[in-house]
């Protein structure tokens, strides 16, 4: 009886556990450390890593990245637990060096962990109890060095690693023995960025190559059908392009075997809240379904600034394999309530304040309020202080149905002396969240007030969908800095007409270089957005780019390969729903 009481009040508080969600959102809400990457002073410290490697050993997800002093782990893939490790360089010193694009493999029932490095004196590590944090050496001083390594284990149980980084030299690919390590030959070249021909792999953020040649890195290997599907990541870490690639060939080495390179990216998120898609890894769940990790591009504090993303993915009846970045930064369903089939991940639970009325309780310099539902994520607006009582308010335009809310906090004015994680216990995010039909009469959503978790890309599933017309976030305590939000997101549904179709719509593709086109549409008048799917086959649409704020109608393209033809098709978005797509286009 006192059980089912304590239930009750909770409920009537508006709290509500973990436990019960049955969606996540991206970018993912974990506690991302503060960065010993050198940043600009004058800014302030900052959160960052990138380069995800998540393993699935023991029906748990173990999730490992760039510069955190430790690693996560997860039952649910939504809920993650820090162990805090040190991976020392060489072991037995009191020197260490953090992990910097890890490699993570399994050799039976043994995790495998190693660090990026140019010199022959890193640590292999092993453990067959992670989620104890148990660690010993398995190799003292590795023989080769690699940066951004990984590992991969085949089914006749041969062990293989793949490595580099450069923006001359291929990535490269050799055998290991699984007893002693050592490697067996050389190391083989595996790919070498071809952007000559495939139009996304050129750097910059407008693809155009200006400065640099792109980067070819983050090397992973999955294994389907008897196929080897190598991916990369490319083509540059700080821009919106950033994509995983995918060559596939019969052999997990290259050398004197016929490779076929997808001619688009497996993974890729042009426009939206959370952008860029690259250097990653492959995963399956407990229910066997695939998912892809990689890195979500910040870039504001440091051009190494970044996030981490989720997304659904996998190979269809043709061995093509995909992964679905459409509204990837949109409620999804976790693997535990989705079938993970193409495209059903999504919820449905559309945004509802994008560019919508905010009111704040105070704004510190040009950090203005309109910046924290603009759906960018570089930019946010900041109260004058991180006090208790500061508060952000945001207006729906019309009585909607809210199914869940993202918070997605900015580092303002964090001290220098913040490294990895705050100590002292203070490193911790509490708020409430009210919701209102007038503005007038306000009645607690969500209360953590009381929370003593890090979560700055909160993201809080409602138990139950609630009318609102108003929703209102209140400071109670900050970790560091200012009380700053780059995305006050609400989803759900806003209980009106669906946008209309998208009437005209054509592709001209360029003559002088088939990589790149001009794409226009008609606008629609009740949307906000638009999604633009693409591919080179009319069934096989798997990319995506989503074209924010209904005054855009054009999209200048530039990421095809440029000896085939392309496929096309448009929807319009809006806080209802979508449209019907156009016809698909073909572009020879």
């Amino acid at each position: 009886m006192k059980i089912k009481y304590i239930l009750v009040i909770v409920m009537m508080l508006g709290i509500r556990t973990q436990a019960q969600h049955k969606t996540y959102c991206n970018p993912i809400n974990i506690d991302y450390g503060y960065t010993p990457i050198p940043n600009f002073s004058e800014w302030g410290r900052h959160r960052a890593t990138a380069d995800p490697v998540i393993v699935s050993y023991k029906n748990d997800y173990y999730l490992f990245s760039t510069n955190q002093w430790g690693y996560w782990y997860s039952h649910d893939m939504l809920n993650w637990t820090f162990n805090s490790k040190r991976f020392l360089r060489p072991w037995n010193t009191n020197t260490y060096d953090e992990l910097c694009a890890p490699a993570v493999g399994i050799i039976g029932d043994t995790m495998l962990v190693f660090g990026s490095t140019y010199t022959k004196t890193f640590t292999i590590w092993m453990s067959t109890n992670p989620k104890a944090n148990e660690w010993k050496p398995l190799v003292d001083s590795f023989e080769i060095g690699g940066w951004d390594p990984a590992f991969f284990t085949d089914d006749d149980g041969r062990f293989y690693m793949y490595n580099g980084s450069s923006n001359t030299y291929p990535t490269l690919g050799i055998e290991l023995d699984r007893k002693t390590f050592k490697p067996i030959g050389t190391r083989m070249p595996m790919y070498l960025l071809q952007d000559w021909r495939y139009g996304w792999q050129r750097f910059g953020e407008h693809m155009d190559n200006t400065f640099l040649d792109p980067f070819i890195e983050g090397s992973w290997m999955t294994k389907h059908n008897g196929k080897y599907y190598y991916q990369y990541g490319a083509p540059g870490t700080e821009f919106s392009g950033y994509a995983d690639g995918v060559v596939v060939s019969d052999a997990p080495l290259f050398d004197g075997h016929q490779v076929f390179p997808q001619s688009d990216p497996l993974s890729m998120k042009l426009g939206g809240f959370a952008r860029g898609a690259g250097h990653g890894s492959t995963f399956t769940d407990n229910n066997g379904n695939y998912w892809h990790v990689s890195t979500v591009m910040l870039s504001v504090k440091n051009n190494f600034e970044r996030r981490i993303g989720i997304w659904p993915a996998g190979f269809d009846k043709d061995d093509v394999m995909w992964c679905n970045t459409a509204f990837g930064d949109y409620p999804h369903y976790l693997p535990s309530a989705s079938p993970n089939n193409y495209g059903s991940g999504f919820t449905g639970w559309m945004l509802l304040n994008y560019k919508k009325p905010i009111v704040v309780s105070s704004t510190l310099g040009g950090f203005h309020a309109n910046d924290a539902n603009d759906e960018d994520i570089k930019t946010y607006w900041s109260a004058v202080t991180g006090n208790k009582g500061e508060w952000i308010q945001t207006d729906l335009g019309d009585l909607s149905t809210v199914h869940a809310v993202q918070i997605n906090y900015a580092d303002q004015d964090v001290a220098d002396d913040h490294l990895g994680k705050i100590n002292g216990g203070e490193q911790y995010h509490q708020y409430k969240l009210y919701y209102s039909m007038d503005g007038k009469k306000w009645d607690i959503l969500v209360d953590k007030s009381n929370n003593r978790t890090d979560i700055p890309h909160e993201y809080v599933e409602l138990p139950q969908p609630v009318k609102a017309r108003f929703i209102k976030l209140e400071n109670i305590h900050m970790p560091a800095g200012k009380f700053a939000i780059s995305g006050f997101r609400v989803f759900g549904n806003g209980n009106g007409a669906k946008p209309d179709a998208v009437k005209t719509f054509f592709v001209l593709r360029t003559e002088k270089d088939k990589r790149s086109a001009w794409i226009k549409w008609n606008p629609v008048t009740n949307a906000y957005a638009y999604n633009i799917y693409y591919g080179t086959a009319p069934g096989k649409l798997y990319n995506c780019i989503m074209v924010m704020d209904n005054n855009k109608n054009e999209y200048w393209f530039k990421a095809m390969d440029s000896q085939k033809p392309y496929y096309f098709t448009i929807e319009a978005i809006n806080e209802n729903g979508v449209s019907e797509k156009t016809k698909i286009t073909e572009v020879k």
